[in-house]
């Protein structure tokens, strides 16, 4: 992939093609404006039509589910047929079980640790399986996965949801087993590992005066949640040319939490 001068300043952003998935808010629309602002043509997937924005000559919004097949496979010919080509994928798109039944093991229901699973680490594993023969055609690419702390660490009796933490470390793990096979086709795998991010699906814990007072501890650097864009500024880093030499990498951002 070759170096060029993106609208922001981001080498090899500029004229990219980008599939985003979890675009319709928080980290993932941080992301999609990101990469649209540093040149990159972006297809803005979520399964909440409602919250995606608008279609324009730089962005095409997408209601797909990445969970199933069919989304995924939406999404790759969207990106293809519609904006000429494929390079960065970035898997943004997850959630919270805990309406579903997911919290400590010996409480997890069937169903939570099974939705859980599908939307955070099943959905990660078919986009990418969707986006990577174009971009092994094409001579190679960057994918970007979301993980979690909470893939790295243990949460303690306020973030008990074990299926959530499973899934997360999955991520990080079928990441660097990517990162290493796809090398040699000059596909870089990393991930992120953010802590708590300001977002909807984290509303309900902020919400809890213990619970935000423990975040502000341990996210001592931020003294709170980050911002979405606090960690789409380190997606648009590791999707560019900056990163060229990066693979394999799980890079916390996460306001000094996993280094306690």
């Amino acid at each position: 992939m070759t170096g060029a001068e993106g609208k922001g300043g981001i080498p090899g952003l500029a004229g990219r093609v980008a599939i985003v998935t979890g675009a319709g808010g928080g980290i993932g629309g941080a992301v999609a404006a990101r990469l649209v602002a540093a040149g990159a043509a972006v297809v803005a997937v979520d399964r909440d039509g409602a919250r995606l924005p608008p279609t324009s000559a730089a962005l095409v919004s997408l209601m797909a589910d990445v969970a199933t097949v069919a989304g995924c496979a939406a999404a790759v010919d969207l990106a293809l047929g519609r904006l000429g080509g494929l390079h960065v994928l970035v898997n943004a798109a997850g959630g919270s079980g805990r309406r579903s039944g997911d919290g400590p093991v010996h409480a997890c229901t069937d169903e939570g640790w099974d939705t859980v699973l599908d939307g955070n680490l099943r959905a990660v594993f078919r986009m990418c399986r969707a986006a990577l023969p174009a971009m092994v055609r094409a001579g190679g690419g960057a994918i970007v996965n979301v993980a979690s702390v909470l893939g790295l660490v243990g949460g303690g009796e306020l973030f008990a949801t074990h299926a959530y933490a499973a899934s997360k470390a999955g991520v990080v793990g079928l990441s660097r087993a990517m990162a290493t096979y796809y090398a040699p086709a000059g596909v870089r795998v990393n991930v992120l590992c953010p802590g708590l991010t300001d977002t909807p699906v984290a509303a309900r814990a902020l919400a809890d005066p213990p619970t935000a007072a423990h975040v502000a501890r341990m996210q001592p650097l931020l003294g709170g949640p980050a911002s979405p864009d606090q960690v789409a500024a380190a997606a648009e880093f590791l999707a560019s040319d900056r990163a060229s030499a990066i693979t394999g990498a799980v890079l916390p951002v996460d306001g000094g939490w996993t280094a306690q």
